[in-house]
């Protein structure tokens, strides 16, 4: 099958075109940034500004693949220096994408979502019907786009199909993510053995570990249709403290040292978003359900963090 993968040269991307390849898939991968280097060079990567409707269109055309992954976006923390380019990014990139597929018969896209669509006033464990009432710019959008694909699904046909991510940690570069300050202790703590976290200790927030959610994109994929009730999953895997994630650090990075310094704006973002999710739809409709916990993660992430380190020293140096 070819898919095509927008945003690829971000944190989920590399990752989702290695595990594709794996599965015997012809991936294309785009961006507006250079191509990644751990992907290798056989990978065709496309220069795309999903801004550009035209270029969406056009490479689209040209490519006809069965499948598009549309990754493509600015995160919270840096959506919210950026607000006007964060809805261009989020907002337009996804209609753009939407439009093309619809054009040229893609026949499905699959939408990376996550929790911060929600907003303050939340039950302990969220469920995927709730009100949705972000309070960032990434998250205003981000319920934009899933309401704009289960309509393309009900007017045009799109398969369209999503997920609502929790905060993601692998051994790459953080995006400006506001749950970066999780794989900062896992980063700091290996290239500095101190790390300064921007949330309060008691700061919890639904956490997942990249391979688990590269897994929940096929998987979701190559779910058969009939069994699907919705578009769009919450899924889950772990819900710690940011004091517990520090404590599951200092089992494989003795004598680490890492400290808590709440940081008003981002603070505010994190106690909008959910404590838990609940992600039984996902568990009935396609089978969802996590490989990792929190201490299997950081037995897994530790040591791929100081490979990264050793590999480009001054990869995650700053914040």
């Amino acid at each position: 099958m070819r898919i095509f993968v927008t945003g690829a040269g971000g944190q989920i991307g590399s990752d989702l075109i290695m595990a594709l390849r794996e599965r015997g898939h012809d991936v294309h991968g785009s961006d507006l940034a250079p191509r990644p280097s751990r992907l290798p060079e056989d990978v065709p990567w496309h220069r795309l500004d999903v801004t550009d409707a035209v270029a969406v269109a056009g490479l689209l055309e040209q490519l006809r693949p069965q499948r598009v992954y549309h990754l493509a976006a600015i995160l919270s923390a840096r959506g919210e220096q950026i607000p006007q380019t964060t809805y261009a990014v989020n907002q337009t990139g996804t209609y753009n994408v939407l439009e093309a597929c619809r054009l040229h018969g893609i026949p499905q896209l699959i939408f990376t979502s996550t929790i911060a669509v929600f907003g303050p006033g939340l039950p302990e464990s969220v469920p995927d019907d709730v009100p949705l009432r972000p309070t960032t710019m990434y998250g205003v959008t981000k319920v934009a786009g899933e309401l704009l694909g289960e309509y393309y699904q009900r007017r045009f046909g799109l398969d369209f199909r999503g997920v609502r991510f929790p905060g993601l940690i692998s051994a790459s570069l953080p995006g400006g993510g506001t749950s970066d300050y999780a794989l900062f202790m896992y980063t700091d703590g290996v290239r500095v053995g101190a790390y300064e976290a921007f949330c309060r200790a008691d700061t919890r927030i639904p956490l997942m570990y990249m391979p688990d959610g590269i897994r929940a994109l096929m998987d979701l994929a190559d779910a058969p249709k009939a069994d699907l009730r919705r578009c769009i999953y919450n899924i889950a895997a772990f819900s710690p403290t940011a004091s517990e994630i520090a404590a599951s650090v200092a089992t494989a990075i003795p004598g680490v040292r890492i400290t808590f310094a709440s940081d008003p704006a981002r603070q505010a973002i994190l106690d909008s978003w959910p404590r838990a999710l609940d992600d039984r739809n996902a568990q009935q409709d396609w089978g969802w359900k996590p490989t990792f916990d929190l201490a299997a993660m950081t037995a897994d992430l530790v040591p791929r963090v100081r490979e990264l380190l050793a590999r480009t020293p001054d990869a995650l140096s700053g914040h």
